[in-house]
């Protein structure tokens, strides 16, 4: 039994109008945006972040942030 492999470029379309078939072209898109990479080094950016914080700290700031109240000791944004 031979099994014919196509080229990705060919799978990819195939898969994309089966997509815009069943889903739509906006729900297309906004499924396959999900699998789009992003961009930085979130590892350095988190560092950088929380530098300096417990993970009670960043737990507070949730749930202050949840509730409108500010929290006083952890930063803003």
């Amino acid at each position: 039994m031979s099994v014919h492999i196509q080229p990705i470029s060919e799978l990819t379309h195939r898969a994309t109008h089966a997509l815009i078939q069943e889903l739509g072209i906006v729900d297309t898109i906004r499924f396959l945006n999900q699998f789009r990479s992003g961009r930085g080094n979130y590892t350095v950016e988190r560092e950088q972040l929380f530098e300096g914080l417990s993970v009670r700290d960043i737990v507070t700031e949730i749930k202050a942030r949840r509730t409108g109240s500010a929290s006083q000791g952890a930063p803003a944004g």
